[in-house]
């Protein structure tokens, strides 16, 4: 198996009621079905840990904060079920976050695009740095960002949404995500990010438990059937890769 689908990694640090969790891969970030399947039940773990009162979701690095899916693994796709199981991973992030009891901050340092975007999209609170800017690149590999979709739109609306997803290879600022409601706030650099998300993590680990429980379960009403929503997405995506007009446009951008 290729060595870039292999690497990666995921770890957590649980310290006064505060865990973070760090993904890292040495390809800007992007992310393999097997470092997405660990950061899907670090989340789902963390959920159930009586020592975690609210998680910080961040990534390794310093001008990616991820780059999406795997590369590597999306063009060795050649059949239908390994397609849906590849566009599966980020599905599966997505909805660990949305039914993680505890509150999850976003820590953005740098770009964010496909699944990435998808991730930023899924924490409760996100914070970000200048750097942050935001893309939606799947059409311009003739797929789609049908997986991400449900939580980006949750977050931007379908007007931004839409934005990102028809114009595949623009960068949206990092100011252009805040005011569509993507990031809390931006930063100039992580370090002041890093201070105003200590700040509100201990402000919430002194906050009632069971009060947050209850109120993430508000921001996410109506969305009970993602489970099902996100599998039929993922499948969306597995047959489209396997088209002969996708099969071309992923050759085309790697031979760029």
């Amino acid at each position: 198996m290729d060595e870039a689908i292999e690497q990666g990694d995921v770890k957590c640090n649980i310290e006064s009621g505060i865990a973070v969790i760090e993904f890292s891969h040495p390809l800007s970030n992007s992310l393999p079905g097997k470092v997405l399947a660990k950061l899907a039940e670090t989340i789902t773990d963390l959920g159930t840990n009586d020592n975690v009162v609210v998680i910080i979701l961040k990534s390794a690095g310093e001008r990616v904060f991820c780059a999406g899916a795997s590369f590597d693994e999306l063009i060795s796709i050649k059949d239908l079920e390994t397609g849906k199981i590849f566009f599966s991973g980020f599905a599966n992030v997505i909805n660990a976050a949305r039914k993680c009891p505890k509150l999850i901050i976003g820590r953005v340092q740098g770009k964010a695009v496909g699944g990435g975007v998808g991730m930023a999209s899924a924490v409760d609170f996100c914070y970000a740095t200048k750097h942050a800017s935001v893309k939606l690149s799947e059409l311009a590999v003739g797929i789609g960002p049908f997986v991400v979709g449900p939580a980006v739109q949750r977050k931007v609306g379908s007007s931004a949404m839409s934005m990102m997803a028809i114009n595949a290879t623009q960068w949206y600022s990092a100011d252009w995500a805040k005011e569509k409601g993507l990031y809390a706030d931006t930063f100039e650099t992580a370090e002041q990010m890093d201070t105003a998300i200590d700040v509100l993590a201990k402000k919430l680990v002194q906050s009632n438990p069971e009060a947050m429980r209850l109120l993430k379960g508000t921001f996410w009403e109506g969305t009970d059937h993602w489970d099902e929503l996100l599998k039929e997405r993922a499948a969306i995506s597995g047959e489209l890769v396997l088209s002969e007009f996708t099969i071309n446009a992923i050759d085309q951008f790697k031979n760029k």
